[in-house]
């Protein structure tokens, strides 16, 4: 009988903990239509947090390329790109890291933060975070 209650406990627990975390899949939603436009899977590599786009919801634009991006992701498929990088933890931010906007093709310094379970917050900034531009990605369900 302990171990049932020990072992249910434990799951509870890694259950609730998984829950609290900023990894897994996200829907990003357009901010005019509020419609999901791509989900986003943040994953952790080397004690680093990144993301990639992982579906994109409209058919016309899923073999889009980011042909506005330089270097390394130019002309390449926007689908399984990586669009935030090497972000570390920082108390209850991940931060140091970068975001990019494959419709514009711009880089961005960035931190993230988990808002409750399902909401992460999003900040993408040139210099200063005052300075900068918040969305909110709610978790796929």
């Amino acid at each position: 009988m302990k171990r049932l209650a020990l072992t249910t406990l434990f799951l509870i627990g890694a259950i609730t903990i998984n829950a609290q975390t900023i990894f897994g899949e996200w829907e990003n939603r357009n901010e005019e239509t509020g419609k999901v436009d791509s989900v986003i899977e943040v994953y952790e590599k080397d004690g680093k947090a990144y993301a990639k786009i992982i579906e994109i919801t409209d058919p016309a634009k899923k073999n889009n390329v980011c042909d506005k991006c330089e270097g390394e992701n130019k002309n390449k498929p926007i689908l399984g790109m990586d669009i935030l990088t090497g972000l570390s933890k920082d108390g209850d931010e991940w931060s140091g890291g970068e975001i990019l906007d494959p419709k514009k093709g711009s880089v961005y310094k960035c931190f993230i933060e988990l808002k409750g379970k399902n909401k992460l917050k999003v900040r993408g900034y040139m210099g200063v975070a005052l300075f900068g531009r918040t969305v909110y990605w709610v978790r796929k369900s």
